[in-house]
């Protein structure tokens, strides 16, 4: 009886003590809601940031509450800070102690499975690769003229297909997501994405797109609490995350198939492999003799073009949808941009029909300060990360602890009312300097800064100038009568547009 009295009295201290370690602040850890019993603050989070419209929002809520640039909260069993702010998002994006990424069920499960790739790895991984993947994309023709071809090739055919609707309201998005994408795979791959029949490319577009609404940048319910998925497959994303999975694997192992086939006809005969792509220049370093890694693999290929194509397949396209927005709201933008491109395009040294090639693009002030204005104003991406702090370190006078989540808000930057005049109006004037040229600002970091920048910023800022140009050059952009489209974006992982269908009307 002493012994069961004995073993019921340990099982109780060890649960009192579990429950107060799990509602105990770190020591000086940032400000922010106090935590429940083992769940910290993710149900309150959870209900606070669909109140609030998003969870970027109620961070500058809990800013102000706390009345500190920096938030400290814990979801599950993860200490979390939430950098706000020009000089702290500063901070975080330079320093290498939060070079780091997390290591939960969410991002294993969005790299199917495994801790690969580049985006959500860190460490001798990362380094490797990201440099290995940066230079063979410039050996591809990333950011150079061969990237240019691809988009005016994309760019012409997107004209082609806005001109067959004949001025018919369609809803711009879709088109525009193919056309980006097909630029970003004809460099990995060598090729265009078919729009066959059966929708390959569409369907694949709609399965990434549910998962940026479904999803936050924290992962949802799935990262605090993976056992979820038994439970409730469907609420939790899961089972469309599986979906997603096994679609694109599949996709991407069948042309990893097609390129080992091509290098063993070029072997059978006596011929040089081609380095024409992204797979071609992996597989060939996985077949090489004077690799001193193993890590060159057929799996972290997978993960290497999922990063690329996750990259490429919504952000890009969906700046470019908001653009065209704009435009369709704002005609006395949409008239100036149209002087601005007509006057470049007839100029002397060019022809009445030539394409906008990006070496011109400092020619295009306005066109450039507006592009930048979209960026600044609806930010997208309103929180980037998550990153994690590789030691114990200081972040504005409180302490880090190791391997805690960082998450930075651009959206309070892009919004700094400190800095910015007016920042809740769209002014692309605000972007051009005294001469007359677009000027850059610091405060402006849609793509991120330090070694953690978008990899994808050279084609984003290439697609959505092109296509822009090429877009106000032809096309006057009308909205039916009746659309009145909404400033306000719908919450995930990134922001999008709600559905809106607008006129392309083709110029005389």
């Amino acid at each position: 009886m002493s012994a069961l009295i004995f073993l019921v009295t340990i099982l109780i201290g060890f649960v009192i003590y579990s429950l107060l370690n799990s509602i105990r602040r770190p020591h000086n850890f940032p400000p922010g809601p106090g935590f429940l019993p083992w769940l910290g603050n993710t149900l309150q989070f959870r209900r606070e940031a669909r109140a609030a419209g998003g969870q970027h929002i109620l961070f500058e809520q809990w800013a102000k509450r706390y009345q500190s640039p920096l938030i400290g909260l814990k979801l599950g069993q993860d200490y979390v800070v939430v950098a706000l702010g020009h000089e702290l998002v500063r901070e975080v994006q330079l320093q290498e102690v939060f070079e780091g990424r997390p290591d939960n069920f969410f991002l294993r499960l969005r790299t199917m499975g495994t801790r690969k790739g580049i985006t959500c790895t860190d460490g001798q991984l990362w380094y490797e690769h990201r440099n290995f993947a940066m230079k063979q994309m410039r050996h591809v023709g990333y950011g150079r003229s061969q990237m240019e071809q691809q988009i005016e090739h994309e760019a012409e055919e997107l004209m082609q297909q806005l001109a067959r609707t004949e001025a018919a309201p369609i809803e711009p998005v879709n088109w525009l997501a193919q056309s980006v994408l097909n630029v970003l795979w004809c460099l990995i791959a060598g090729e265009r994405i078919s729009r066959n029949e059966d929708g390959t490319l569409r369907r694949l577009l709609e399965l990434m797109n549910r998962r940026s609404k479904l999803f936050d940048i924290c992962g949802g319910l799935l990262t605090q609490f993976p056992w979820l998925r038994h439970v409730a497959p469907n609420y939790t994303g899961y089972n469309l995350i599986r979906q997603l999975n096994t679609e694109l694997h599949g996709f991407f192992m069948e042309s990893i198939k097609e390129h080992r086939q091509r290098i063993e006809e070029c072997k059978k005969r006596g011929e040089q492999p081609p380095e024409s792509d992204l797979i071609f220049a992996y597989l060939q370093e996985m077949n090489s003799q004077r690799q001193d890694t193993d890590s060159f693999n057929e799996t972290q290929l997978v993960m290497t073009i999922l990063d690329f194509f996750i990259a490429g397949s919504q952000t890009t396209s969906n700046t470019i949808n908001l653009a065209l927005m704009v435009l369709a709201m704002r005609k006395d933008l949409q008239d100036q941009l149209y002087d601005e491109v007509a006057a470049n395009l007839h100029s002397a040294d060019s022809k009445t029909d030539s394409f906008p090639h990006l070496s011109r693009r400092e020619s295009f002030y306005y066109m450039e300060a507006f592009i930048m204005e979209v960026q600044r104003f609806f930010h997208i991406t309103p929180i980037t990360g998550p990153r994690r702090a590789l030691w114990n370190t200081k972040l504005g006078g409180f302490d880090i602890p190791r391997n805690a989540t960082i998450l930075i808000s651009l959206r309070s930057v892009h919004l700094d009312e400190q800095h910015w005049s007016d920042p809740h109006e769209f002014r692309p004037q605000r972007f051009i300097d005294a001469d007359g040229k677009c000027c850059k600002d610091e405060y402006f970091m849609p793509f991120g800064l330090g070694r953690r920048r978008c990899l994808g910023d050279a084609l984003a800022r290439a697609c959505i100038f092109s296509f822009l140009v090429r877009i106000v050059q032809q096309f006057r952009v009308v909205l039916p009568e009746g659309e009145t489209p909404s400033l306000i974006l719908q919450p995930g992982i990134t922001l999008t547009p709600k559905p809106y269908k607008v006129q392309f009307v083709k110029r005389n």
